[in-house]
This record gives C-alpha cells, sequence and structure tokens, in this order.
C-alpha cells in the first residue's frame, strides 16, 4: 500500500465493512480495535479483490516495510543518500541490516540489492520519458557511482541502453 490509491481503496474498504480506524500510513492501518477472525478473512477478502491483501506475519510487516522505504527514497524523496543503503534501513527500521537482507531474500527471493537496482532503473525509466534531465543528471539523482555504471546497469536490467530506450519510448508517445 505504497500509492495514495492504495490508501484511498484500503479506506473505502474499512468504510465499507465499518471496521474503526486512526491512521492509514504507507504499507499500515491502525485499526482501533482487535478484528475477529471472521472480520479479518472479510476484510482480507475485500482487499484481495481491489488487488492488495493482509500481511499478518511480522516477517512479512517487516519486509513490506523495507519495500516501503525503498520505493520512497528512490521515487518520492530528492534527498541524496549521505551513507549507504544497509545504514539507510538501519537507521529507518532499527534492525540490523544482515537481518533485513536474509528476511528479505526469505520471503521475496531476490537480495535487497537487486531491489534496489530494479526501483531505480523503474525511476530511470520514468525519468528518461518524462523529465528533461540527461544521462549525467539521472545517473547522479539515482546515485550511481557514475554514467557509465548507470548506463552498464540499465542495459544489464532491460535489455537497452538508456537512450534507446528514451528515443523508442518518445516515438511511441508522439504516434
Amino acid at each position: 500500500m505504497v500509492c495514495v490509491r492504495c490508501q484511498s481503496v484500503v479506506k473505502t474498504e474499512l468504510d465499507k465493512l465499518g471496521f474503526p480506524y486512526s491512521d492509514i500510513r504507507s504499507g499500515e492501518v491502525e485499526i482501533n480495535r482487535e478484528l475477529s477472525p471472521d472480520e479479518k478473512t472479510k476484510l482480507d477478502e475485500a482487499l484481495t479483490r481491489m488487488g492488495l491483501g493482509l500481511l499478518d506475519t511480522k516477517k512479512s510487516v517487516l519486509v513490506e516495510k523495507v519495500i516501503n522505504v525503498i520505493i520512497d527514497l528512490v521515487h518520492y524523496s530528492d534527498d541524496t543518500i549521505k551513507v549507504n543503503l544497509s545504514d539507510h534501513l538501519r537507521e529507518k527500521l532499527g534492525y540490523d541490516y544482515d537481518y533485513l537482507a536474509r528476511l528479505f531474500s526469505e520471503v521475496k527471493g531476490i537480495t535487497i540489492e537487486h531491489f534496489f537496482i530494479n526501483q531505480r532503473i523503474e525511476r530511470a525509466k520514468e525519468l528518461l520519458i518524462h523529465e528533461e534531465f540527461n544521462l549525467d543528471e539521472i545517473a547522479e539523482k539515482l546515485h550511481f557511482s557514475s554514467t557509465s555504471h548507470f548506463c552498464n546497469q540499465f542495459k544489464k536490467y532491460t535489455g537497452l541502453t538508456p537512450s534507446y530506450f528514451k528515443h523508442v519510448k518518445n516515438d511511441r508517445l508522439s504516434d
């Protein structure tokens, strides 16, 4: 539940079911009372119909928090990471990075680093299509060590160079 639309869907479903809540944040909902097993099932079914679902294990919740921190950092923050990702996650979540990394890999089947790179590549695609940034600026904005490193990572994950991707997408948008 990272986006505003997802939060709105959750709010609507909670209202429909009459479940009192006090806070809906990215990835979390604070419900004002304990839900019965039947109520949890109804909520999960309602959310599943909308493409969402309940996370009820502590591991799943913590992995979702890792995802939210990374997505917020890559997609919604203009802050420059002054420390490395492991220190950033440890600071934001209060857990040892090695524990988070093992848990993330166990639950998601990929490493935190691969997820982080995937998110940066997705953000780079957005910037290439919709913004007027050159490759040097995108590499810097997304914290790649150099423009060539950014271009290599982009090609590794997409199969295309950033310049070719932008050219193809711009051609499709102008049709």
